[in-house]
């Protein structure tokens, strides 16, 4: 099953993929490294910002990656009011370092199908672009990482909402921006990453070791690299078993897999719609 990280619990099956549940999360974390640690300043990542507030809670992401482009999950057009206001003919505020700005036009990934499916396809790319009728000039668009390194590689995971600890999963939500790390264990059609608990002997947890949560859908996975950190990922969901009834009850903690969108396979499209050329 496929459990989005959006605001619905949208049920999506595979005969050959676990579920992949979509739910929206924000970072979850280790029990052993402090909260406060896993606490982010939102200047230091000025372009990446929340969809969607409603009081403290934040729901869905995207990531500045032009003036004018930003990228998130598709899914989160329907879990945040994006795509109804764009449909109604208006356009959608969001606040991108302190600035208020207006989404103009919403780009779809040509393998997103318009709306969640049933049943879960490696293939179905999660992706939408949102356009801003003006320049976020004062922000430094948040450069995409294009080659093919990321098995292996630990990714800074950011997100705001529920937070909570790998032992017993989703505990508050109160607006904050936080980090985790963690290692890509796959890259294929989309990278994996996998929550691990450091108590254990086999542990391969790294230091700020978490996944992202409710309310984490379109956050980004930054690589660090010799050009700084650069956009690898895109978070959509995480993975659970069909066929074990309990991985519904381990959700958010210890153990569970989750899918970001690989960027590095998508940086064509990507230049294609910022270029017009779509």
């Amino acid at each position: 099953m496929k459990k989005h990280l959006g605001l619905m619990a949208l049920l999506i099956t595979s005969v050959l993929w676990p579920h992949l549940q979509p739910q929206s999360h924000a970072i979850v974390t280790r029990h052993d490294t402090g909260y406060s640690r896993f606490l982010a300043s939102e200047s230091d990542y000025p372009a990446v910002f929340p969809l969607y507030t409603s009081g403290r809670q934040k729901t869905c992401a995207a990531t500045l990656i032009h003036p004018r482009w930003a990228l998130t999950a598709a899914h989160c057009a329907q879990e945040t009011p994006l795509q109804a206001q764009l449909q109604q003919g208006g356009v959608y505020p969001v606040r991108i370092a302190g600035r208020w700005l207006n989404v103009d036009r919403l780009v779809f990934h040509p393998n997103w199908p318009g709306v969640a499916s049933t049943t879960f396809n490696p293939q179905q790319i999660d992706l939408a672009l949102i356009h801003l009728d003006a320049d976020a000039s004062d922000v430094t668009p948040q450069p995409l990482y294009s080659a093919d390194q990321e098995a292996g590689r630990v990714l800074t995971l950011l997100g705001w909402g529920y937070s909570g600890i790998g032992r017993t999963g989703l505990q508050t939500s109160d607006g904050r921006l936080r980090f985790a790390r963690n290692t890509v264990v796959r890259a294929g059609d989309q990278l994996e990453i996998e929550f691990d608990d450091p108590a254990q002997p086999d542990s391969r947890a790294v230091e700020f070791e978490g996944v992202p949560g409710l309310g984490d859908s379109g956050g980004p996975a930054l690589l660090e690299t010799t050009e700084g950190l650069l956009l690898a990922g895109i978070a959509v969901g995480e993975l659970m078993d069909a066929n074990d009834p309990e991985s519904w009850r381990r959700s958010a903690r210890y153990g569970i897999t989750v899918v970001y969108e690989r960027i590095s396979r998508h940086t064509g499209w990507i230049q294609q719609v910022i270029a017009g050329n779509f």
